[in-house]
Parts: C-alpha cells; sequence; structure tokens
C-alpha cells in the first residue's frame, strides 16, 4: 500500500516570467543584456519622468521596465514612498498603451525573488482579477501570469487573493478559445493548489467552481487543441489527487477512463511519428492515473479493463527509454498500481508477451529495477498458474543475475519475488538450484537487512 501511494510527488512551484522582443536599452547585438542596478536617485528620477504628463512619460515608463529586470533595482524601487502606488494608478489607467507597460513593469516586480519586493505588488491583485476579461489576449496572458507569480510561495498573497474571488474569476476565464490564456489559467491553479493550505481552503473551492470538469476536458483535448494547457490542468489534477479531498469527484466525472483513453491516443500519437515535447503531458498524465488507481475507495481498475492500456504504456515506455528515462518510471509505477490486485491486467501482461520488454528494463537503474521486481511480485502473488508462466517465460536467470548485485533493496525485491515462484511453484526453485541459485543467495548471508529472507529461501 505505502508503495502503491508512494507517487505522490509535487512538481516544483515557479515562476515564470513573459517579456516580449527585448526593448532597445537591453540590446547587445541582438542579445538581452541584465541591466545595471541604478542608484536611488535615478530610480526616482524614473518615477518622476513616469508621473509627469507630458509625451516622453511612456518612454521613461518603458526605460522603469527594463531597469526593473535588476534585482537591486527593483528593490530601490519599492521601497520608495508611493513608487508601487504610481505604477497601480497607471496600470488602471484609461490609455491602453500605459496600462500595458505598467502591468510589465508590475510582473517584473512580481517575478523577484525577495518575497518583499513580490509583496509590495499585493496592493494591485483586486484590479489584476477584473481585468482578466481584459481588452486583448496579451494583457489577459500578463495579469494571469502576474497573478501566479504573487500567489507561488506568499501566504499572505493567497490570503488576499481567495476572498476577492480568484477562484470564481479563474472560472469565468476557462471558457476562453485562445490556448495563451487557458495555459496561463493553468500556471495561476498549479501554483494556487500546491499550497499548503490548498486540502482546506483552495480545493473545496475549485470543486464548487466547476473547474474539474473543464480542466479534464482541456487534458483529454491536448492533442487537437494545443498541449501547453493540457499540461498545466494534467499537473493541477495532479495536485487535487494529492490533496485526498476530491477524488470521489473526479472519479465521478469519469476522470479514470478518460485519462486512461487519453493514454491510448498518445500512445497511437506517439506511434505514428516522432513526438515533441509530448513528454511534457505524458508524464502528469501517468501520475494522476496512477494516483487515482492507488485510492482505496473503490475498485477503479474494473473501469478500465482494457488490455490496449498496457501495449500503450509498452509504446510510451520504449519511445521515450532513451531520451526521457523518468518515463519509464512513470509508467512502470502505472503498471504496478494496475496489476496489484486486478488479475485482469496480470493475465494480460502474461498473454500479450510484454513479459521480456519487462525483463529487458532490469539492468536500468536501482529504481527501474525494483519497480519491475515489484510488478513481477503482483503477478506472482496472484497463484500457481502465474508463477508456472513466469518460470516458463525464463524468469530464473534475469534473477540470478540480481543476486549479484549489492544493492540490498534490489536484491531484497529479488527475494520476495523468489519466495512467491518457489512457494507457489516448487519447479522454479529446482531449476534455481540447478543454475547456482544456492551460491548466489550464500553472498548475502551476511547482510543484515537481508538474512532472514536468504535463510527461508
Amino acid at each position: 500500500a505505502v508503495l502503491r501511494k508512494a507517487r505522490r510527488q509535487e512538481q516544483l512551484v515557479s515562476k515564470r516570467l513573459l517579456r516580449e522582443e527585448p526593448v532597445a536599452e537591453g540590446r547587445q547585438d541582438g542579445v538581452e543584456m541584465v541591466p545595471d542596478p541604478l542608484t536611488e536617485e535615478e530610480v526616482l528620477e524614473l518615477l518622476r519622468g513616469v508621473q509627469r504628463g507630458s509625451e516622453d512619460r511612456k518612454r521613461s515608463l518603458s526605460r522603469l521596465r527594463w531597469a526593473l529586470q535588476n534585482k537591486e533595482t527593483q528593490q530601490k524601487f519599492v521601497r520608495l514612498d508611493g513608487s508601487v502606488r504610481v505604477l497601480v494608478g497607471l496600470f488602471t489607467s484609461s490609455l491602453a498603451d500605459m496600462q500595458m507597460e505598467a502591468a510589465r513593469c508590475l510582473h517584473e516586480l512580481s517575478h523577484s525573488s525577495d518575497p518583499a519586493v513580490a509583496e509590495a505588488c499585493l496592493p494591485v491583485t483586486s484590479y489584476l482579477l477584473t481585468y482578466l476579461s481584459g481588452h486583448s489576449v496579451e494583457f489577459t496572458e500578463l495579469c494571469l501570469y502576474t497573478l501566479g507569480n504573487l500567489v507561488v510561495e506568499s501566504e499572505a498573497g493567497r490570503k488576499q487573493l481567495l476572498p476577492q474571488g480568484i477562484i470564481p474569476a479563474l472560472a469565468s476565464c476557462i471558457q476562453s478559445p485562445h490556448e495563451a490564456v487557458l495555459e496561463g489559467l493553468g500556471y495561476v491553479l498549479s501554483q494556487l493548489l500546491q499550497a499548503k493550505e490548498a486540502p482546506t481552503e483552495i480545493v473545496p473551492l475549485v470543486l464548487d467552481s466547476g473547474l474539474p470538469q473543464h480542466m479534464l476536458r482541456l487534458v483529454c483535448s491536448g492533442l487537437k487543441s494545443g498541449t501547453g494547457a493540457a499540461v498545466e490542468f494534467a499537473w493541477c489534477l495532479h495536485y487535487i489527487v494529492c490533496s485526498h479531498t476530491a477524488n470521489a469527484a473526479l472519479l465521478s466525472l469519469g476522470a479514470v477512463p478518460a485519462l486512461a483513453s487519453l493514454l491510448l491516443d498518445l500512445a497511437s500519437e506517439i506511434s505514428q511519428r516522432t513526438p515533441d515535447g509530448l513528454e511534457l503531458l505524458v508524464c502528469p498524465v501517468l501520475r494522476c492515473l496512477s494516483n487515482l488507481l492507488a485510492e482505496e475507495m473503490v475498485d477503479c481498475e474494473v473501469q478500465i479493463q482494457d488490455e490496449r492500456l498496457l501495449v500503450a504504456l509498452f509504446i510510451i515506455l520504449q519511445c521515450f527509454f532513451q531520451e526521457h528515462p523518468f518515463i519509464v518510471q512513470e509508467c512502470l509505477w502505472l503498471l504496478n498500481n494496475l496489476t496489484a490486485d486486478e488479475p485482469f491486467f496480470c493475465s494480460a501482461v502474461l498473454t500479450l508477451d510484454l513479459l521480456p520488454g519487462l525483463l529487458q528494463l532490469l539492468p536500468c537503474s536501482q529504481t527501474v529495477s525494483v519497480l519491475v521486481l515489484t510488478v513481477l511480485c503482483n503477478i506472482a502473488e496472484k497463484g500457481p498458474a502465474y508463477c508456472q508462466e513466469l518460470h516458463q517465460q525464463a524468469t530464473v536467470a534475469p534473477l540470478l543475475g540480481i543476486l549479484k548485485l549489492a544493492d540490498s533493496e534490489v536484491v531484497g525485491q529479488c527475494l520476495e519475488l523468489l519466495h512467491l515462484l518457489f512457494l507457489h511453484w516448487p519447479e522454479a526453485a529446482v531449476d534455481f538450484i540447478s543454475q547456482g541459485g544456492h551460491r548466489a543467495l550464500e553472498q548475502h548471508q551476511s547482510t543484515p537487512e537481508l538474512q532472514e529472507r536468504v535463510r527461508a529461501l
């Protein structure tokens, strides 16, 4: 049970920065340069420039935006009395070009790694929410990523935004036809759903808003409408599953069969062409489905008794094996959760001749080896017929190779598998001895955590 629930890892929270083409002052041979820090007097002069009603106000604002790419300048700026208030005033003005430039300045500040700088922007949050139904896709996108940055690792930001109605505001955005807006929306939600208070304060609001059904729809339509938003919402679903508070709701929406069907589509897409960036979607989909299957509240496997899912897993596994080995682990975790309690999938691994592909993965890494052996244990645990089939498909020889390793976790899992094989199919023990298995066991007699199992075998 512990093993099956272990894939509740969370993607790290992160701030993101949207920038248009570098402004002229920030270019050097086409490459954007980080500006030098300004003195406090220079920052003050820029602030005076943006407050003047002269024609060069926008130019001063552009220069300020470029200067705010420097961390020291950011800190000096927010320390100036009324500086952020000036930006907020321009951000809420009726002049679209000034509003956009002020938004870019606020976005630079929101991206700061200094909590004091980012939190100085909190007076703008209510306006950011209002402008999510903004006059342009670019402006709405900028507002979303600024909001996302303000909730990252900022409890003060989240406490301010939740009563201001950030969840209903995001829910109204999810009907947008624009991929860029949807991706930004997914980013904001993914940051909110990773907060420590998410299970009690944020997930219930998300459920009440009706967002999950739209998230599931967008994830499952990612191959048709663009993978950017689908990736973000797949991670959102994963974080909701990790909260342990909404899985009944996700299951009632048909999340398990929907995600399983998506994996079939992804495998079909992979088998037809070389995927570019598709692993970014495959990873959270695998993880989300794995964690849903780890729930003990319902027999999820019954909903997806389709052996094509195993074929899809092995297609994905083989495709990403070289360049993205982390996908192999995700595939094996899902395979583990499918086979743990369900004889249907254990039988399918054997009848579809997938065992050789599994055994080939044994030398890959410590984690992969343990996972492969765990899946094999799931199969062997089903009884004599399964152990007979494992034995007939030449499982003993690879296990002897595993016993030569020094890694006690891998060897320990190998001993568990041997125990099941010998228990349910004694012919496997005879074969094991004839191939020198007794000597292979003896070398682990002095390993404290393995001694008992070695003696038992």
